[in-house]
């Protein structure tokens, strides 16, 4: 495949500091070859016109469909700007998917009591009778939960295309992580309810017991082994240490949560009581077969197909503002990607010293049959070095994955919040989005602000407004931002539109926040994950 002709077309701040226009780079360090030219965007619901190369990107006049907007003591709204949309009821044009998520927690918790319920099957009445025999019988119950939370959290890791499309990364991550602490509280308690058992049976202390267990029953070594693992997991996925670590180091010691199955489960079989029986011999086994067929397919074949068949490379690296640039990327058969502006996927790009890492990216321009586009701000050596790449560099990608996309709205018009990097999967998203969007751009910096421009161009064509809400924190602007007068003032009909917010973790907090108390509906809010 060829690649096209770039031109070096990028957004530069003038000298007040705002991007006027598209002006070429000649600062050492970058390649010079330009990005494609964009898509022509289409109209709503009309049909995606094919991208075309060596065309200017016309640049927008005036900005007029958005400005840097400030606070007003004397505007009703409290901004210097008002959006300028109506405020018009209407109705939801299509169905929110709860009842995906409502389905598939009745299926969790069906699965649990299921194997709670082996253990009553194995039980003879009266067998429960003293502090003894009643922290035996708690030490199986959890015991049993363990083992199961175990098998739907790597589940939850499979990424199984389906999984995804049903729950959405979100909620997979969501309950990720609350599984993952049930998981370790259900361990611990296994092992102090067992030991505890064994020990006023026995008449000895616990220590003693403790020790007895784990070297006379069978495979105890193994299981000691496996949450001594599962307890590290545990520590180091702690927001405050996970924070501190190394992403790749993270992510690495992260998969030895397979071993913890292998190790777990040859425990489970050898000394669970409650393992074999009628039911219990077809209920684990099944679910150790689906578990091990989703890992397989969503980590295995899956990967395998997409890769053989679009065959991914870098056609060029591009400067786009302040610490940070653009990948562009070509393949075969792109018009037949199953992906949707807002996802994102797992990139590994095999250069000499990044083959072994990989990292979710989203698509900051909606995919088109010639190339897709990630945006990247440096934020690390990894990232550092993807900026150096040159064409031609082969890519193993995962994905897609996430459910930020158009077709989840439940309401006629959209709101659009984006703050720092998370205008990526916003700029995508406003190409597929219905007239009257509105999009609200957080910046620190004027020099910050990046995909001006195109936004500006994409707002013309298809009737949508962008404000930016420039400064730091205490500014008057940005601490009015996401308090109720304020985003109300922006967005008069805030509660009757879909909200997609990407951003930092506090900008993303504090917009919930804002929107729970504006009664914004939770089927309404949709929020990309930064760190699946």
């Amino acid at each position: 495949m060829t690649i096209p002709a770039y031109r070096d077309q990028r957004e530069i701040p003038d000298d007040d500091g705002y991007f006027a226009g598209l002006r070429s780079d000649d600062r050492p360090g970058w390649d010079n070859p330009s990005m494609p030219p964009w898509p022509d965007t289409p109209q709503y619901d009309a049909a995606p016109a094919q991208p075309q190369y060596g065309q200017p990107y016309n640049t927008p006049d005036g900005f007029r469909r958005g400005e840097v907007t400030e606070v007003s003591m004397t505007d009703p709204t409290g901004w210097k700007a008002g959006t300028g949309v109506p405020v018009v009821d209407d109705r939801p044009p299509g169905e929110s998917t709860s009842g995906n998520r409502l389905f598939t927690v009745l299926l969790f918790f069906s699965g649990l009591g299921t194997s709670i319920a082996l253990w009553l099957f194995n039980t003879r009445a009266g067998a429960v009778s003293d502090t003894a025999s009643t922290m035996i019988a708690a030490g199986r119950v959890t015991g049993l939960i363990g083992g199961y939370l175990l098998f739907v959290q790597l589940l939850m890791m499979s990424r199984v295309s389906w999984l995804e499309e049903w729950v959405g990364s979100r909620d997979l991550l969501r309950w990720h992580r609350w599984l993952g602490t049930s998981l370790l509280a259900a361990v611990v308690a296994h092992i102090v309810f067992i030991v505890y058992g064994y020990a006023l049976t026995a008449g000895t202390g616990v220590v003693d017991q403790g020790w007895t267990v784990i070297t006379t029953f069978p495979e105890m070594i193994s299981a000691t082994i496996a949450t001594g693992l599962l307890v590290f997991i545990a520590l180091i996925s702690v927001r405050f240490i996970r924070n501190r670590l190394n992403y790749e180091l993270w992510h690495l010691v992260h998969l030895t949560s397979y071993g913890v199955l292998l190790l777990g489960y040859g425990h489970q079989i050898a000394a669970g009581a409650d393992m074999s029986g009628r039911y219990a011999s077809v209920f684990w086994p099944a679910l150790g077969c689906i578990t091990i067929a989703a890992l397989f397919w969503g980590r295995i074949v899956e990967p395998v197909w997409l890769n053989a068949r679009h065959r991914f490379t870098v056609a060029e690296v591009v400067a786009e503002g302040a610490n940070t640039f653009s990948i562009y990327i070509e393949g075969k058969r792109l018009d037949k990607l199953p992906v949707q502006a807002g996802q994102f996927m797992r990139w590994r790009f095999l250069t000499a010293n990044g083959w072994w890492q990989s990292h979710p990216f989203s698509l900051s321009a909606a995919p088109n049959s010639q190339w897709l586009r990630l945006t990247v701000t440096i934020a690390g050596g990894h990232t550092r070095k993807l900026a150096t790449m040159s064409p031609g560099t082969p890519i193993w990608a995962e994905g897609p994955f996430g459910t930020f996309t158009a077709e989840r709205r439940t309401r006629r018009r959209a709101l659009l919040i984006a703050g720092g990097s998370g205008i990526a999967p916003i700029r995508a998203l406003l190409e597929d989005m219905p007239p009257d969007t509105i999009v609200i751009y957080r910046a620190s910096r004027p020099d910050e602000l990046v995909f001006r421009t195109e936004l500006e161009e994409l707002a013309e064509e298809r009737d949508a407004w962008v404000r930016y809400i420039v400064g730091g924190r205490n500014d008057p602007g940005p601490r009015r931002l996401f308090t109720p007068d304020g985003l109300r003032g922006l967005v008069p009909d805030v509660n009757r539109r879909d909200v997609y917010l990407c951003g930092p973790p506090g900008l993303v907090n504090a917009a919930v926040d804002t929107l729970k108390e504006l009664d914004v509906p939770d089927s309404q809010l949709h929020l990309d994950p930064f760190e699946f």
